[in-house]
């Protein structure tokens, strides 16, 4: 569920990027939250499997 928040939040930055059109930065502001969820998931994820 997670990778598939982030995969849409990044192809919706890029298309901000590519058409120039972004609503004061929202798109970004959504992309760093992607990242972080992302980072915090990969954090989760090593150390489940370093207690297994």
């Amino acid at each position: 569920m997670l990778w598939t928040i982030f995969i849409i939040l990044i192809v919706l930055y890029i298309l901000g990027l590519v058409t120039g059109t972004t609503v004061n930065g929202f798109i970004h502001i959504l992309l760093i939250f992607a990242v972080v969820a992302v980072i915090i998931e990969v954090i989760r994820m090593t150390t489940r499997r370093g207690r297994s």
